[in-house]
């Protein structure tokens, strides 16, 4: 089996030979006489795309043999000639996010002194880790301005093997597991790195760097990094993100950030106007509440059936109703319909025990402590006929 994608990273398409059809745990695999798709290795995904128009699924290597998982079997048989074609695009984002990373990894050792712990190429983005506890906004823009200088300078990306003595002659960032035919990627100048993964030619194919953060993570450093493409298309969400919001607040690109402070100023007044007057409402409609109940009772019960009362606003005037007082309150409202059970100095009454013991006879879900409870309804029908229920309920323990 010949290895295509190590003699050119830009063969898209070639015809080859079935040798072998494999049928295991359902999936289906084959081998070929030669092939340009890449299997998993290096941190870099496969490659995807088509054998006789089958999409291919998964590239594996396994015991020294390529295999190309399809959705079914191939309709020629053993030695049959296919024709081949690869995900290009895929290809190609994989070659600038590799080729980067060699290129972002050489200039961390070089101006971090942080060489790389691990590589990652994610579908959206891709991450290294480098060997330093900390990276400042400034360090890591430099080494951005750094690589995109790099890039655009265009310099030679050269991949090729070599043997035991040339191997011995190079200063390679990481020692290979073997020392003869060894692939070596080179980024002239820079640095040789053994690699089996697919790569630009030059670095001015890798459009431009991204750097989007920078993270601590078990005591070393976590780059967030993009590509070429990645970073076009990124660029053009963000902007169109950018002029949404530009024309939301009716101001131009450049003043968005001046606008948005001055929005939440205004936000923050509003919320403080909005929690006055709400307690202004709330202190009319406590007096409201409390001058309807019945002093006369030894356990008060206080019912009252709201309108547009979240569960939030039915808890806080429970608990603003039984402030130093010997009280029961079931509170209700249509919004949500929800209820509220609270109660201060009932000797008889558990809230959460009574709810428990009676909510799923008329479809409600809630929980809650001795002091109070809270339960929700599929229906307005559901909470009225538990409110009368309840209300009954609680009247016969005073």
């Amino acid at each position: 089996m010949k290895e295509l994608y190590f003699d050119s990273s830009y063969l898209t398409s070639w015809s080859a030979v079935i040798e072998h059809i494999v049928e295991q745990d359902g999936q289906y695999y084959v081998t070929l006489s030669q092939t340009a798709f890449y299997p998993h290795g290096g941190g870099q995904p496969c490659d995807i795309g088509t054998i006789d128009g089958i999409p291919v699924l998964d590239v594996q290597r396994r015991d020294g043999q390529v295999l190309h998982q399809l959705p079914s079997l191939p309709e020629q048989p053993n030695g049959a000639e296919v024709y081949c074609e690869i995900d290009w695009q895929r290809r190609f984002d994989h070659m600038q996010q590799h080729s980067g990373q060699h290129l972002l990894s050489a200039i961390c050792l070089e101006m971090l002194s942080a060489p790389t712990l691990s590589f990652h190429l994610g579908e959206q983005e891709s991450t290294i880790d480098v060997d330093t506890p900390d990276c400042s906004a400034g360090q890591l823009l430099a080494v951005e301005k750094k690589i995109n200088e790099i890039i655009y300078r265009n310099i030679p990306v050269n991949s090729y093997f070599v043997d035991a003595e040339q191997l011995a002659t190079l200063t390679l960032v990481k020692p290979p597991s073997v020392t003869d035919h060894v692939r070596i990627v080179e980024i002239e100048g820079i640095e040789h790195n053994a690699c089996g993964g697919t790569h630009v030619s030059r670095t001015g194919e890798l459009g431009m760097i991204k750097l989007y953060k920078a993270e601590k993570t078990k005591g070393h450093i976590r780059l967030y990094f993009k590509y070429g493409w990645r970073v076009w298309n990124d660029y053009s969400e963000s902007l169109h993100i950018l002029d949404h919001i530009a024309a939301r607040f009716n101001t131009g690109r450049r003043d968005i950030v001046g606008r948005f402070d001055k929005w939440e100023q205004e936000q923050r007044q509003q919320r403080e106007e909005l929690e006055r007057l709400r307690s202004e409402n709330d202190a009319y409609l406590l007096h409201t509440l409390l001058s309807s109940i019945d002093e006369q009772q030894e356990q008060p019960l206080l019912t009252h059936h709201f309108a547009d009362k979240s569960l939030q606003d039915l808890q806080r005037l429970a608990a603003q109703l039984l402030d130093n007082r010997t009280l029961t309150v079931l509170l209700s409202s249509e919004q949500d319909y929800k209820i509220v059970l609270a109660q201060n100095g009932h000797p008889q009454l558990t809230c959460g025990a009574f709810f428990k013991q009676h909510l799923s006879t008329y479809g409600g879900k809630g929980g809650g402590n001795d002091r109070i409870a809270q339960a929700g309804f599929a229906s307005s029908e559901q909470l009225q006929e538990f409110c009368t229920f309840a209300k009954s309920e609680l009247l016969k323990t005073e």
